[in-house]
């Protein structure tokens, strides 16, 4: 986790995925004070938990990969990777050979293929618990759902909702599979013309829902419920 402070026990305001870069400004108490490469996002993280640079290879795309001691799928699983986390190896048989072990090519992808649909990928992690900061198929907020899912189809997408309204081109009419709705300090994707995919605190998970429902939710507290519709088309 990317915290704002120099403390374990700080709020998170981001999450680094395996193999992404973090560019140290400055080390202090064991903690490393610098910003997210992907998205230049600042923050604390434990100086321990960094490593030195390298160019990474392949993608995660399983939700979860174990990450083999050999290239046997019977033989101990030494680490978990989640979903967007990113390794650097070669391919020998049905494994990518890493430096941290083996994971099955069936888990993974090269860095230069792209998936085509982020609404897809979202209903893989349908279930996976609302994590504020969270970024992984482990936990996830909402900003970080729409960040993973784009970004696993080669769209960079900033870190927070506000700068995620941005994106695209505005929608005025009939939403589809696909487009962004953006609501005050939330955004969520539609699955298809009524139904809105989002991690959300209200269900503490990704959730498929019409989004009918997510604006009377909103009606009480907020005059205008929806803030904007983008299509990335």
């Amino acid at each position: 986790m990317v915290r704002g402070a120099a403390d374990p026990g700080a709020t998170a305001v981001s999450q680094i995925l395996f193999g992404e870069d973090f560019h140290v400004l400055d080390i202090s108490g064991g903690w490393a004070w610098g910003y997210c490469g992907h998205d230049h996002y600042v923050g604390y993280v434990p100086a321990a938990q960094l490593d030195l640079p390298a160019e990474p290879s392949h993608i995660v795309t399983a939700l979860s990969a174990p990450v083999f001691s050999r290239a046997d799928i019977k033989a101990p699983s030494t680490l978990q990777l989640t979903m967007g986390a990113r390794v650097v190896g070669e391919r020998e048989g049905d494994f990518v050979a890493c430096s941290i072990g083996y994971i099955h090519h069936r888990h993974l992808r090269s860095l230069g293929e792209r998936d085509k649909d982020p609404v897809g990928i979202a209903e893989r992690l349908l279930g996976v618990p609302y994590l504020w900061g969270g970024r992984t198929s482990d936990g996830l907020d909402c900003s970080g759902l729409i960040q993973l899912t784009l970004g696993l189809c080669g769209i960079a997408a900033p870190r927070d909702s506000d700068q995620q309204l941005a994106l695209g081109v505005e929608v005025a009419g009939v939403l589809r599979r696909g487009d962004l709705v953006f609501f005050p300090g939330h955004v969520g994707l539609m699955a298809d013309e009524e139904r809105l995919i989002h991690a959300n605190a209200f269900w503490m998970a990704v959730a498929v829902e019409p989004l009918a429902d997510v604006v009377a939710r909103l009606q009480p507290k907020h005059e205008q419920p929806i803030l904007g519709c983008r299509r990335m088309a």
